[in-house]
């Protein structure tokens, strides 16, 4: 018979196998989705072969390191001694007869030894230089006490006149005991070095009267604060 008359009215071979396949499939994907697959799976295989198909394998250990070798064992070797050399024995000579016998000189005396020159006197150290002097004694004059044989008569500078300069100036003199000054000291300054100077010139050519106290001696000196005014001319 032909396939024309197998087939049913109106399908082809080929539209019959394609449909079969698609039922196929979609039966197929109907069971999975249902578990039927899986229930005939669990009733087929066991379990515990699906557990160890499943599972992966344990890894394998690998096998402990072998133990390190023992040290070796250092043999102590000993030494023998070597044997004792032998020593030869000198035996004395016999004596020889008839042999010359000297006498021995005995040795020379030792050479005297020269004493030690004594030691040489210390230098006598130079003696001390003599003190100095004590400084003279001070007696401080008040202005009462002070009388002027010469006074200080103070010049004022024409350059200190022209640019203003003026002021009070204090001296600090020092006299002898025939009240002559000794020197002189700018105790107060006016602020004008020309007009210090001045003032000191003028004290240093001043004199007192002498002024005779008990034990006063001729180094001592008379202190006293002189003060020198520069006004403005009228």
């Amino acid at each position: 018979m032909s396939d024309r008359f197998n087939a049913p009215a109106g399908l082809s071979r080929n539209t019959v196998i394609a449909s079969g396949v698609v039922l196929f499939h979609v039966a197929a994907l109907w069971a999975l989705q249902t578990g039927l697959i899986r229930k005939a799976a669990e009733v087929v295989i066991p379990i515990e072969i699906l557990s160890e198909l499943i599972a992966p394998p344990k890894p394998v250990e690998p096998p402990p390191p072998p133990p390190p070798p023992p040290p070796p064992v250092k043999r102590e070797v000993t030494k023998t001694p070597p044997p004792p050399r032998p020593q030869a024995i000198r035996t004395p000579a016999p004596p020889t007869p008839n042999a010359p016998t000297g006498t021995v000189e005995p040795p020379p005396p030792p050479a005297p030894v020269a004493a030690p020159a004594p030691p040489e006197p210390e230098p006598t150290p130079p003696a001390p230089p003599p003190a100095p002097p004590a400084p003279p004694r001070v007696i401080e004059l008040t202005e009462g006490q002070v009388q002027y044989i010469r006074e200080p008569k103070p010049i004022l500078p024409r350059v200190s006149e022209r640019m203003g300069e003026f002021g009070r100036v204090v001296i600090a003199v020092y006299f002898n005991n025939a009240g002559i000054p000794k020197r002189a000291e700018i105790r107060t300054s006016s602020g004008y070095e020309r007009l210090d100077q001045a003032a000191r010139d003028a004290v240093l050519k001043s004199q007192i009267t002498p002024l005779t106290r008990p034990g006063v001696n001729e180094e001592t000196l008379r202190y006293f604060l002189a003060p020198i005014n520069f006004t403005k001319p009228e």
